[in-house]
Protein backbone atom coordinates (compact mmCIF):
# COMPACT_ATOMS: atom_id res chain seq x y z
CA UNK A 1 0.00 0.00 0.00
CA UNK A 2 2.89 2.36 0.68
CA UNK A 3 4.26 1.65 -2.79
CA UNK A 4 0.82 2.32 -4.28
CA UNK A 5 0.60 5.57 -2.34
CA UNK A 6 3.93 6.71 -3.75
CA UNK A 7 2.75 5.93 -7.29
CA UNK A 8 -0.54 7.80 -6.94
CA UNK A 9 1.22 10.79 -5.35
CA UNK A 10 3.67 10.91 -8.27
CA UNK A 11 0.81 10.65 -10.78
CA UNK A 12 -0.94 13.53 -9.03
CA UNK A 13 2.12 15.77 -9.43
CA UNK A 14 2.51 14.77 -13.08
CA UNK A 15 -1.16 15.56 -13.75
CA UNK A 16 -0.76 18.93 -12.01
CA UNK A 17 2.16 19.83 -14.29
CA UNK A 18 0.23 18.74 -17.39
CA UNK A 19 -2.83 20.68 -16.20
CA UNK A 20 -0.77 23.84 -15.94
CA UNK A 21 0.41 23.40 -19.54
CA UNK A 22 -3.14 22.64 -20.69
CA UNK A 23 -4.42 25.79 -19.00
CA UNK A 24 -1.71 27.82 -20.73
CA UNK A 25 -2.82 26.30 -24.04
CA UNK A 26 -6.44 27.34 -23.44
CA UNK A 27 -5.42 30.90 -22.56
CA UNK A 28 -2.98 31.15 -25.49
CA UNK A 29 -5.62 30.05 -28.02
CA UNK A 30 -8.15 32.70 -27.02
CA UNK A 31 -6.55 35.75 -28.72
CA UNK A 32 -6.42 33.90 -32.06
CA UNK A 33 -10.07 32.85 -31.75
CA UNK A 34 -11.04 36.42 -30.85
CA UNK A 35 -9.35 37.90 -33.91
CA UNK A 36 -10.70 35.23 -36.27
CA UNK A 37 -14.20 35.99 -35.02
CA UNK A 38 -13.63 39.74 -35.28
CA UNK A 39 -12.42 39.57 -38.90
CA UNK A 40 -15.14 37.06 -39.82
CA UNK A 41 -17.83 39.35 -38.44
CA UNK A 42 -16.34 42.34 -40.24
CA UNK A 43 -16.32 40.47 -43.58
CA UNK A 44 -19.89 39.23 -43.08
CA UNK A 45 -21.07 42.79 -42.37
CA UNK A 46 -19.76 43.88 -45.77
CA UNK A 47 -21.66 41.15 -47.64
CA UNK A 48 -25.33 41.69 -48.33
CA UNK A 49 -26.23 38.01 -47.88
CA UNK A 50 -23.34 35.83 -46.60
CA UNK A 51 -23.37 32.46 -48.33
CA UNK A 52 -21.22 29.46 -47.47
CA UNK A 53 -21.83 25.67 -47.42
CA UNK A 54 -21.17 25.60 -43.66
CA UNK A 55 -23.86 28.24 -43.06
CA UNK A 56 -26.59 26.38 -44.94
CA UNK A 57 -29.41 25.33 -42.65
CA UNK A 58 -31.60 22.34 -43.45
CA UNK A 59 -33.85 19.90 -41.55
CA UNK A 60 -31.80 17.73 -39.21
CA UNK A 61 -32.33 14.20 -40.43
CA UNK A 62 -28.70 13.04 -40.25
CA UNK A 63 -26.53 14.02 -37.29
CA UNK A 64 -22.79 13.71 -36.70
CA UNK A 65 -21.74 13.45 -33.03
CA UNK A 66 -18.10 14.22 -32.19
CA UNK A 67 -17.49 12.43 -28.86
CA UNK A 68 -14.34 13.71 -27.14
CA UNK A 69 -12.87 11.48 -24.41
CA UNK A 70 -9.40 10.73 -23.08
CA UNK A 71 -6.88 8.15 -24.24
CA UNK A 72 -6.06 6.89 -20.74
CA UNK A 73 -7.91 5.88 -17.62
CA UNK A 74 -7.21 6.68 -13.94
CA UNK A 75 -9.06 9.97 -14.24
CA UNK A 76 -12.15 9.26 -12.18
CA UNK A 77 -15.49 9.50 -13.95
CA UNK A 78 -14.16 11.77 -16.71
CA UNK A 79 -14.61 9.32 -19.59
CA UNK A 80 -17.71 7.58 -18.26
CA UNK A 81 -19.52 10.90 -17.83
CA UNK A 82 -18.90 11.87 -21.46
CA UNK A 83 -20.01 8.46 -22.69
CA UNK A 84 -23.12 8.57 -20.51
CA UNK A 85 -24.01 11.99 -21.93
CA UNK A 86 -23.34 10.70 -25.45
CA UNK A 87 -25.71 7.76 -24.85
CA UNK A 88 -28.36 10.20 -23.65
CA UNK A 89 -27.83 12.33 -26.76
CA UNK A 90 -28.22 9.26 -28.98
CA UNK A 91 -31.52 8.44 -27.28
CA UNK A 92 -32.72 12.01 -27.79
CA UNK A 93 -31.85 11.76 -31.50
CA UNK A 94 -33.08 8.19 -32.00
CA UNK A 95 -35.48 9.22 -34.80
CA UNK A 96 -32.52 10.51 -36.84
CA UNK A 97 -29.62 8.80 -38.56
CA UNK A 98 -26.56 9.24 -36.34
CA UNK A 99 -22.91 9.05 -37.29
CA UNK A 100 -20.16 9.13 -34.67
CA UNK A 101 -16.68 10.60 -34.77
CA UNK A 102 -14.57 9.29 -31.90
CA UNK A 103 -11.80 11.42 -30.39
CA UNK A 104 -9.89 9.43 -27.76
CA UNK A 105 -9.23 5.72 -27.22
CA UNK A 106 -11.60 5.28 -24.30
CA UNK A 107 -14.58 6.61 -26.21
CA UNK A 108 -13.61 4.70 -29.35
CA UNK A 109 -13.31 1.37 -27.52
CA UNK A 110 -16.55 1.72 -25.59
CA UNK A 111 -18.61 2.91 -28.55
CA UNK A 112 -17.21 0.13 -30.72
CA UNK A 113 -18.29 -2.44 -28.14
CA UNK A 114 -21.77 -0.94 -28.31
CA UNK A 115 -21.89 -1.54 -32.05
CA UNK A 116 -21.23 1.96 -33.38
CA UNK A 117 -19.35 2.56 -36.61
CA UNK A 118 -17.23 5.66 -37.02
CA UNK A 119 -17.02 8.44 -39.55
CA UNK A 120 -13.55 9.10 -38.16
CA UNK A 121 -11.20 8.04 -35.35
CA UNK A 122 -8.62 10.35 -33.76
CA UNK A 123 -6.45 8.85 -31.04
CA UNK A 124 -3.65 10.00 -28.71
CA UNK A 125 -4.56 13.67 -29.13
CA UNK A 126 -4.71 14.35 -25.40
CA UNK A 127 -1.11 13.15 -25.03
CA UNK A 128 0.27 15.71 -27.48
CA UNK A 129 -2.33 18.12 -28.79
CA UNK A 130 -1.57 20.45 -31.69
CA UNK A 131 -3.57 22.56 -34.11
CA UNK A 132 -3.06 20.15 -37.01
CA UNK A 133 -5.23 17.54 -35.29
CA UNK A 134 -8.02 20.09 -34.87
CA UNK A 135 -7.77 21.03 -38.55
CA UNK A 136 -8.01 17.37 -39.54
CA UNK A 137 -11.15 16.83 -37.46
CA UNK A 138 -12.62 20.12 -38.71
CA UNK A 139 -11.92 19.24 -42.35
CA UNK A 140 -13.60 15.85 -41.97
CA UNK A 141 -16.71 17.34 -40.31
CA UNK A 142 -16.92 20.13 -42.90
CA UNK A 143 -16.54 17.58 -45.72
CA UNK A 144 -19.45 15.48 -44.44
CA UNK A 145 -21.62 18.56 -43.94
CA UNK A 146 -20.83 20.17 -47.31
CA UNK A 147 -21.50 16.83 -49.07
CA UNK A 148 -24.91 16.71 -47.34
CA UNK A 149 -24.06 13.41 -45.68
CA UNK A 150 -25.00 15.03 -42.35
CA UNK A 151 -27.32 17.94 -41.57
CA UNK A 152 -25.82 18.96 -38.22
CA UNK A 153 -22.61 18.43 -36.26
CA UNK A 154 -22.55 18.30 -32.45
CA UNK A 155 -19.59 18.04 -30.08
CA UNK A 156 -19.96 16.19 -26.76
CA UNK A 157 -17.13 16.94 -24.36
CA UNK A 158 -16.08 17.97 -20.87
CA UNK A 159 -15.52 21.69 -20.45
CA UNK A 160 -12.85 22.78 -18.00
CA UNK A 161 -14.17 25.14 -15.33
CA UNK A 162 -11.79 24.55 -12.42
CA UNK A 163 -9.69 21.81 -10.88
CA UNK A 164 -12.72 20.43 -9.06
CA UNK A 165 -15.39 21.15 -11.68
CA UNK A 166 -15.70 19.87 -15.24
CA UNK A 167 -18.94 20.56 -17.03
CA UNK A 168 -20.46 18.32 -19.70
CA UNK A 169 -21.33 20.19 -22.88
CA UNK A 170 -23.28 19.32 -26.01
CA UNK A 171 -22.39 22.06 -28.48
CA UNK A 172 -23.67 22.52 -32.02
CA UNK A 173 -20.80 23.21 -34.41
CA UNK A 174 -22.53 23.07 -37.79
CA UNK A 175 -24.35 24.78 -39.26
CA UNK A 176 -22.67 27.88 -37.86
CA UNK A 177 -25.13 29.97 -35.88
CA UNK A 178 -26.00 33.18 -37.78
CA UNK A 179 -25.77 35.04 -34.44
CA UNK A 180 -22.00 34.37 -34.51
CA UNK A 181 -21.76 36.69 -37.52
CA UNK A 182 -23.97 39.34 -35.94
CA UNK A 183 -22.88 42.52 -34.16
CA UNK A 184 -20.98 41.99 -30.91
CA UNK A 185 -20.06 38.41 -31.70
CA UNK A 186 -16.40 39.05 -30.98
CA UNK A 187 -17.29 39.61 -27.34
CA UNK A 188 -18.01 35.89 -26.88
CA UNK A 189 -14.98 34.21 -28.41
CA UNK A 190 -13.61 30.85 -27.38
CA UNK A 191 -14.51 31.13 -23.73
CA UNK A 192 -17.95 29.57 -23.61
CA UNK A 193 -19.45 29.18 -20.19
CA UNK A 194 -21.21 26.06 -19.02
CA UNK A 195 -24.45 28.02 -18.67
CA UNK A 196 -26.56 28.25 -21.80
CA UNK A 197 -26.75 31.95 -22.48
CA UNK A 198 -29.35 33.63 -24.64
CA UNK A 199 -28.47 35.04 -28.03
CA UNK A 200 -28.71 38.57 -26.68
CA UNK A 201 -26.36 37.74 -23.81
CA UNK A 202 -23.81 36.10 -26.09
CA UNK A 203 -23.92 38.75 -28.78
CA UNK A 204 -24.72 42.16 -27.28
CA UNK A 205 -25.66 44.74 -29.90
CA UNK A 206 -23.14 47.25 -31.11
CA UNK A 207 -23.27 49.92 -33.78
CA UNK A 208 -21.58 50.05 -37.18
CA UNK A 209 -18.78 52.12 -35.64
CA UNK A 210 -17.59 48.97 -33.88
CA UNK A 211 -16.56 47.48 -37.24
CA UNK A 212 -12.83 47.59 -37.96
CA UNK A 213 -12.17 49.29 -41.29
CA UNK A 214 -9.99 46.58 -42.87
CA UNK A 215 -8.45 47.08 -46.31
CA UNK A 216 -9.08 43.94 -48.33
CA UNK A 217 -6.68 43.04 -51.15
CA UNK A 218 -9.02 40.27 -52.34
CA UNK A 219 -12.80 40.26 -52.80
CA UNK A 220 -14.47 40.22 -49.41
CA UNK A 221 -16.57 37.20 -50.43
CA UNK A 222 -13.40 35.20 -51.08
CA UNK A 223 -11.93 36.20 -47.72
CA UNK A 224 -15.19 35.33 -45.97
CA UNK A 225 -15.22 31.89 -47.61
CA UNK A 226 -11.70 31.25 -46.29
CA UNK A 227 -12.43 32.52 -42.79
CA UNK A 228 -15.44 30.29 -42.11
CA UNK A 229 -13.39 27.03 -42.09
CA UNK A 230 -10.74 28.75 -39.97
CA UNK A 231 -13.40 29.70 -37.45
CA UNK A 232 -14.52 26.05 -37.30
CA UNK A 233 -10.87 25.00 -36.84
CA UNK A 234 -10.48 27.35 -33.88
CA UNK A 235 -13.71 26.13 -32.27
CA UNK A 236 -12.68 22.47 -32.49
CA UNK A 237 -9.19 23.32 -31.23
CA UNK A 238 -10.77 25.10 -28.26
CA UNK A 239 -12.92 22.05 -27.52
CA UNK A 240 -9.88 19.75 -27.61
CA UNK A 241 -7.96 22.09 -25.30
CA UNK A 242 -10.89 22.30 -22.88
CA UNK A 243 -11.22 18.52 -22.82
CA UNK A 244 -7.47 18.01 -22.30
CA UNK A 245 -7.43 20.46 -19.37
CA UNK A 246 -10.54 18.86 -17.86
CA UNK A 247 -8.98 15.40 -18.17
CA UNK A 248 -5.81 16.41 -16.34
CA UNK A 249 -7.84 18.15 -13.65
CA UNK A 250 -9.96 15.01 -13.20
CA UNK A 251 -6.84 12.83 -13.07
CA UNK A 252 -5.17 15.08 -10.51
CA UNK A 253 -8.29 15.01 -8.33
CA UNK A 254 -8.62 11.23 -8.67
CA UNK A 255 -4.97 10.62 -7.78
CA UNK A 256 -5.20 12.97 -4.82
CA UNK A 257 -8.22 11.05 -3.57
CA UNK A 258 -6.42 7.74 -4.15
CA UNK A 259 -3.39 8.98 -2.20
CA UNK A 260 -5.54 10.01 0.76
CA UNK A 261 -7.45 6.72 0.64
CA UNK A 262 -4.16 4.82 0.61
CA UNK A 263 -3.01 6.78 3.65
CA UNK A 264 -6.22 5.89 5.52
CA UNK A 265 -5.89 2.24 4.54
CA UNK A 266 -2.23 2.18 5.64
CA UNK A 267 -3.28 3.53 9.06
CA UNK A 268 -5.98 0.84 9.43
CA UNK A 269 -3.66 -1.94 8.29
CA UNK A 270 -0.90 -0.71 10.62
CA UNK A 271 -3.32 -0.73 13.54
CA UNK A 272 -4.51 -4.23 12.62
CA UNK A 273 -0.91 -5.42 12.22
CA UNK A 274 0.03 -4.01 15.64
CA UNK A 275 -2.97 -5.72 17.25
CA UNK A 276 -2.04 -9.07 15.70
CA UNK A 277 1.61 -8.66 16.70
CA UNK A 278 0.63 -7.65 20.24
CA UNK A 279 -1.66 -10.67 20.51
CA UNK A 280 1.15 -12.95 19.29
CA UNK A 281 3.61 -11.46 21.79
CA UNK A 282 1.08 -11.79 24.60
CA UNK A 283 0.44 -15.43 23.65
CA UNK A 284 4.19 -16.20 23.69
CA UNK A 285 4.60 -14.53 27.09
CA UNK A 286 1.70 -16.53 28.49
CA UNK A 287 3.25 -19.75 27.14
CA UNK A 288 6.65 -18.84 28.64
CA UNK A 289 5.13 -17.97 32.03
CA UNK A 290 3.00 -21.11 31.99
CA UNK A 291 6.03 -23.25 31.10
CA UNK A 292 8.10 -21.65 33.86
CA UNK A 293 5.31 -22.17 36.39
CA UNK A 294 5.00 -25.84 35.38
CA UNK A 295 8.77 -26.35 35.73
CA UNK A 296 8.87 -24.86 39.24
CA UNK A 297 5.89 -26.87 40.38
Amino acid sequence: MKNTQQITRAMKFVAAAKLRRAQEGVFAARPYAQEILRVLRSAAARIEAPVHPLLERRPEERVLAVVVTGDRSLCGAFNSNVLRRAAQFFREQETKKIQVMAVGKKGRDTLRKRGWGFAGEYLNLSIRLDFRAAKEISARAAELYAAREVDAVYAIYNEYKSVMVQRLRVEKLLPIDPAVLGPGAEQSPAGHSGQEASSADKHPPSGPAALVDYIYEEPVEQIFAGLVPRYLDSEIFRILLESAAAEQAARMTAMDSATRNASDLIDRLTLQMNKIRQAAITKELIEIVSGAASATS
